[in-house]
């Protein structure tokens, strides 16, 4: 392959991309997180981001993390077993482990690198996943990398989820592992977690739940799925991440003891990559301390939430299936939904179009994300911004 053919295919992908209206156009803030934002240089209402409690630039956060970096500096400069691990990391494991009501606690870089080091170190190639069908990419991408058979389920059916292992129990896999999102972040609908654990615990199977969406969201005071549905104690695995609801990055596995042992010793991101950076966990902790003291962010989100999503539907939007604050309009096309996109940026509302393959083709949409953040006022205005696109382009 010459130099000057061999990335034409890439050109030719990306120019297929543009004429399908898939093409991804990637906006850019300078501005903090919050219900306002500066995008490409314009003040916009923030209908996009994952800052559900409006922690990513709360005072007692920045002022934690401020306060670390003059204690510890910055970055770790080491993976954890090496010189990596610092107290406030133990700190902030312990804590998250008590908030979550678990006996232990693990952090890694992402919730992405949470799922990369959990799957594999749990099952290998002579066993076997149950993944329900709309699982996230980084469940996919850890399950794929622990080389185990993976087999979907219909999503959030228990009762196909039995089947599926029924049919398989006299495959000779080993060991197995049942694996669901919480809150499946497109749709907004929640696992029935309390029955696929009957399902789990009939056959004797690890659980693991992936709560993303649902700390800080589900659950008293947003401590997750698990407590939502009083769990505690029966989920094997939860998933994690602190870069959502906490306002922050990183990524927690939380549970059984002997599991977050095994993963000190065989969870690649925690064994070859770098700890998470000291502001990083500063101001996690200081989230932590917010979400122990009062459950009023958590009410507020909810009493945001039922008040758009009522709003939208009365004005005849379809809000799909969703239980949770994300929101998606659907919209059916993924051209439709880059046009409804460009137009709400050009009426001050920031809310951008998802559409295949982050979602199936005929399903693209306007996933709106709702935060405490957002002020009544703010809510209202997004409203009407919806109100005025959706007439001009004929979906109500």
């Amino acid at each position: 392959m010459t130099e000057s053919t061999k990335t034409q295919w890439i050109t030719e992908e990306l120019a297929n991309l543009k004429q399908t209206g898939l093409y991804t156009h990637i906006r850019t803030l300078s501005s903090p997180q919050g219900a306002w934002l500066i995008v490409d240089g314009q003040q916009v209402l923030n209908f996009c981001s994952n800052n559900y409690l409006g922690l990513a630039n709360h005072p007692r956060l920045v002022q934690a993390a401020q306060d670390a970096i003059a204690k510890y500096g910055i970055g770790p400069a080491a993976v954890r077993t090496i010189a990596g691990t610092m107290d406030i990391h133990l700190e902030l494991e312990r804590r998250l482990s008590t908030f979550k009501g678990v006996e232990a606690a693990i952090t890694f870089q992402s919730g992405f690198n949470a799922n990369l080091a959990a799957i594999p170190a749990l099952v290998g190639k002579q066993d076997v996943i149950y993944s329900d069908e709309l699982n996230h990419a980084s469940i996919i991408d850890g399950s794929r990398l622990s080389r185990a058979k993976i087999i979907r389920y219909a999503h959030c059916d228990p009762d196909d989820l039995r089947r599926q292992i029924e049919d398989n129990l006299d495959a000779g896999f080993g060991r197995a592992l049942i694996i669901s999102d919480g809150v499946f972040s497109m749709d907004g609908d929640v696992a029935p977690l309390d029955r696929i654990y009957e399902v789990a615990k009939e056959y004797d199977f690890l659980l693991m739940v992936d709560d993303a969406h649902g700390e800080g969201v589900l659950g008293k005071g947003g401590r997750g799925i698990v407590d939502h549905f009083d769990l505690h104690g029966k989920v094997d695995i939860e998933i994690g991440t602190l870069s959502k609801a906490f306002g922050v990055v990183g990524g927690v596995v939380a549970g059984n003891q002997r599991i977050i042992d095994w993963l000190r010793q065989r969870g690649r991101p925690f064994l070859f990559s770098s700890a998470m950076t000291v502001p990083d966990v500063a101001a996690c902790l200081a989230a932590v301390d917010l979400l122990e003291e009062s459950s009023e962010l958590v009410d507020r989100l909810w009493e945001n939430t039922d008040y758009f999503k009522r709003e939208m539907q009365g004005l005849g939007f379809d809000t799909g299936a969703s239980t949770t604050p994300i929101t998606p309009i659907m919209l059916g096309e993924a051209p439709l939904a880059q046009r409804f996109s460009r137009r709400l940026f050009e009426e001050g509302v920031f809310g951008m179009a998802i559409g295949f393959p982050t979602v199936p083709r005929g399903k693209a949409r306007i996933r709106v994300m709702i935060s405490a953040a957002h002020s009544r006022e703010d809510l209202n205005r997004g409203l009407k911004s919806f109100e005025k696109v959706g007439h001009e382009l004929g979906v109500i």
